[in-house]
């Protein structure tokens, strides 16, 4: 089909869609979201600008594009010159991209000014438009110098390279993300170059996942690192480094203790200064970062996770530290390579899969999505793309229900942003067992992922379910108080902890033997050992208290003593809000969406009939039991008013009938 015939066609369904949702009106929160972020719960898209001359013609036609499709905003990630992966794109596609010499250069004046021509024309049409920190993903500069570069222990000539960025053939140093001095050197050309693009409405600057050699991950350096290792633990960490913290669990855990600060200090928190210095926000995602994520994610503004190269169950770690923090949006880069890497099944994305999978990022307290990706293409072609993403552009397999799907997307976010996340019961995250077992099996691992401590696989245990399980970790315990009969911190207010782990910091250990000694009913499913390599006498003392406490036991059910939100068989994944005025939104996700693992394969969101679940919901003493019925495709969205009536909202939206396709990971040469 020509591009002037899918234009006239999305314009069409935009104008039908949108008149169709304008009338929904009574039993749902407003689409646009009352938060002091984005003007609007629309998705945004990231937007590849490989390096090549970008034109202000081009900017315009495509945020023409963007608009008419029903998105809210753009994310601008700058990558390579198309040549770079010559060979990959004329293997693959037939494509051919000489040596392309008219690209602004990276930083330049000229690079500086159509990059605030596209914030200012988004800002004219309505579109937010962000910006990624850097070119790809990975925080790294050609003007980094050794002393300021990724270090490790045991190889005083490593240096972590960047060849995939804008400045490509040249090389890009990553930073050491351990020192703040590395921060301040590379963030101030970065700064400079964007001051006028951050004028207008207000955006935010991006930092991606971590991707710092990941093998390396037991010899993270930084100079100065033994000195204040011993300092802190009280004995020397070289002979360790040296046999390889492998071997060495205790010691592995005071290390990445130490690693921990050091990452915080040294990378995230002065990005997050910095970006409250420039008048933006912060948007990160942490996961991957040698620390525990859900402490970091409380620094920023806008917390974000990623799905599918992360299963979508990882995002609850994200909103869990969200609401803990009382941060009201919960971001995703979303459908990230969801066939698998790289690019299987570009341009042959079915709507009905990327339903799915949005369905089971709201279920994990997702609220904003970042579709992944647009690449940049001039007015009147299409015929660039990016190799790990899913396709979205004039001429993508998705683009007639594109306006439709972004509708629905814009409805569940608008929903799901009201109030604040409904707590019960806390469950204490497993970081330390993480941090302990060190490196996952071979067959977990990928190029992006590495260890245990990042908690990829990490689910709430199933007799939970019912109860709506947040987890939490040392820190947020740390910083709660008991009031009330509630375990309070941020936004939640807790009437259980469950704790299931191998490992518990003796800190976190305390703060539990303190809140049940003023009543919180705990269950602990089995004694913890006290990870570190000095073991404190005061342990294994600690818990026995806690265990001889009424109001302590290994029975779940005992200590809980109250219903379940929600109750049944096959319980389908679920998101409660409670809105201002005590209104509950309860999203049950499709059947199908139910523990998604990377990656999907295509068609696997078929649905031909509908699926019935009996379930049981428990608001205030109010009971409603009935069969629900999941049509194809679809979710339900759930709303309990304070005067203890149930109504469905209508959240329908009927992709087409997917193909299911062989799944068969495409392999490309690069």
């Amino acid at each position: 089909m020509c591009v002037v015939k899918i234009f006239l066609l999305t314009l069409f369904l935009s104008v039908v869609t949108q008149g169709l949702f304008s009338s929904y009106n009574e039993n749902a929160a407003p689409a646009v979201a009352p938060v002091s972020y984005y003007t609007t719960s629309k998705p945004q898209v990231r937007w590849w600008w490989f390096a090549t001359e970008i034109k202000k013609s081009d900017i315009k036609y495509q945020l023409n594009w963007v608009k008419q499709m029903n998105f809210g905003g753009v994310e601008i990630c700058w990558l390579y010159p198309l040549y770079r992966y010559q060979k990959m794109y004329a293997d693959k596609y037939n494509r051919h991209y000489p040596k392309d010499t008219s690209a602004q250069k990276w930083l330049s004046p000229e690079w500086s000014a159509v990059v605030a021509y596209a914030k200012s024309y988004a800002d004219s049409i309505g579109l937010s438009c962000d910006f990624t920190f850097g070119s790809a993903w990975i925080i790294a500069a050609t003007y980094m110098d050794k002393a300021h570069s990724t270090q490790i222990y045991g190889d005083t000539n490593f240096r972590q390279s960047l060849t995939y960025s804008w400045c490509y053939p040249d090389t890009q140093w990553v930073i050491n993300h351990l020192d703040s001095e590395a921060f301040r050197i590379y963030s101030e050309p970065l700064v400079h170059a964007l001051s006028d693009a951050m004028k207008g409405s207000k955006c935010a600057l991006f930092t991606d996942s971590w991707e710092i050699k990941l093998n390396a991950t037991n010899k993270i350096w930084t100079q100065g690192f033994e000195k204040t290792f011993r300092e802190r633990f009280g004995y020397d960490i070289i002979p360790y480094m040296k046999a390889g913290l492998d071997s060495f669990p205790d010691v592995r855990y005071d290390y990445m203790l130490l690693l921990d600060d050091y990452v915080t200090n040294g990378y995230y928190k002065p990005f997050v200064e910095k970006c409250r210095e420039l008048g933006v926000w912060s948007k990160v995602q942490c996961l991957g970062a040698p620390a525990d994520v859900m402490s970091l994610y409380r620094l920023v503004d806008i917390p974000e996770t990623e799905a599918m190269l992360n299963n979508p169950r990882y995002g609850r770690i994200v909103s869990s530290s969200a609401c803990l923090a009382s941060k009201k949006l919960v971001s995703s880069e979303t459908f990230t390579c969801m066939y698998g890497f790289p690019a299987t099944y570009l341009r042959k994305e079915q709507t009905a899969d990327l339903k799915m999978v949005a369905d089971a990022l709201f279920a994990q307290g997702i609220n904003h999505l970042v579709y992944h990706g647009m690449p940049y293409n001039p007015a009147g072609s299409d015929t660039i793309d990016f190799f790990a993403t899913t396709y979205f552009g004039p001429n993508g397999s998705v683009t007639s229900e594109l306006p439709a799907f972004n509708s629905y997307v814009e409805k569940v976010c608008g929903i799901m942003q009201q109030g604040k996340t409904y707590t019960d019961v806390a469950v204490y995250i497993p970081y330390e067992d993480g941090v302990m077992k060190g490196a996952y099996p071979p067959e977990r691992q990928r190029v992006w992922v590495w260890g245990e401590y990042e908690l990829r696989y990490v689910y709430p245990p199933q007799e939970v379910e019912g109860y709506h399980p947040v987890w939490i970790n040392r820190s947020f315990l740390e910083e709660a108080k008991y009031q009330n009969g509630k375990l309070v911190v941020g936004d939640a207010q807790f009437s259980t902890l469950y704790c299931d782990v191998e490992y518990m910091d003796i800190r976190a250990l305390a703060k539990v033997l303190e809140f049940a000694k003023q009543g919180l009913p705990v269950c602990m499913k089995r004694q913890p050992q006290q990870p570190g390599y000095t073991k404190s006498t005061d342990y294994k003392k600690m818990l026995g208290e806690l265990s001889s406490l009424k109001n302590v036991s290994a029975d779940f059910k005992t200590v809980v003593q109250h219903p379940e939100l929600i109750a049944g068989d096959s319980l389908p994944e679920y998101w409660c809000r409670v809105g201002a005025d005590g209104s509950y939104y309860l999203f049950l996700a499709q059947p199908l969406s139910k523990d998604l693992k990377y990656p999907i394969y295509s068609g696997q969101s078929i649905m031909k009939q509908s699926v019935f679940r009996e379930l049981t919901i428990n608001v205030k003493g109010e009971i409603f039991k009935r069969k629900f019925e999941f049509k194809p495709y679809q979710s339900l969205m759930v709303k309990i008013s304070p005067n203890g009536k149930m109504k469905f909202i209508d959240i329908a939206f009927i992709p087409k009938e997917p193909v299911v396709r062989p799944h068969e990971p495409q392999k490309m040469n690069f």
